[in-house]
């Protein structure tokens, strides 16, 4: 049996051993704190419910290990049913254009295929998630109120909402670096709509104020 040291009397091993039990183990239950704190919330598409009674808060978490508690216990979006959503937002935002918070601002939109249910979808909402809790866009991540995942037949959406849409500086850090960490192709554009414009359109598709 190889040991680094010789072993001397039972009181030293004690003494010598003691320190580093001490000093190693609070480190186990030590979390790493997030620099935000966090809601996660569920739309289910109950027709004889009304549209906020459908809307329910899930858990709230501040730290790293609560986060990833949290997202190892809940189903993954391509196994929702159509008509339901998951949105994260920061704690005091609720997930809704009328938000005092959310009002003034906007989304950046991205619309996968139905194939890409299967393919991406778990994918770009896990990447997603990280970059809100990770405070992935540098100084620009103050700007984003939360992000959500509308699970449809046609084809499912994520998106990330920010407070102001005027604020062209950060949509656009936001959108750059969220287009990267997603890994998506140069070809591929995303845009990024105003509520305003999203809750009053008259026709199919809201025009984007800023695309990447």
């Amino acid at each position: 049996m190889a040991t680094s040291e010789p072993r001397g009397t039972e009181s030293e091993d004690l003494s010598t051993e003691s320190p580093t039990a001490t000093t190693s183990s609070p480190e186990q239950y030590i979390k790493h704190p997030l620099q935000n704190r966090w809601a996660l919330w569920y739309f289910k598409n109950d027709k004889s419910k009304s549209w906020t009674e459908n809307l329910r808060l899930i858990s709230k978490f501040d730290t790293v290990e609560d986060f990833w508690a949290l997202y190892n216990h809940i189903q993954q979006p391509s196994k929702l049913g159509f008509g339901c959503d998951y949105s994260l937002f920061k704690d005091g935002i609720k997930p809704m254009w009328e938000d005092d918070r959310n009002k003034l601002g906007g989304r950046w939109l991205m619309t996968l295929s139905k194939q890409q249910r299967h393919n991406d979808l778990d994918r770009y909402w896990m990447e997603t998630l990280l970059c809100l809790v990770g405070e992935s866009f540098d100084e620009a991540s103050d700007e984003v109120c939360g992000a959500v995942v509308n699970v449809r037949p046609k084809g499912d959406k994520i998106s990330i909402w920010t407070a102001n849409c005027q604020n062209r500086e950060a949509i656009m850090t936001i959108g750059q670096q969220y287009k990267e960490r997603l890994n998506l192709p140069m070809k591929a554009m995303i845009g990024y709509q105003s509520h305003d414009d999203t809750s009053s359109k008259s026709g199919s598709t809201t025009k984007n104020m800023y695309t990447v």
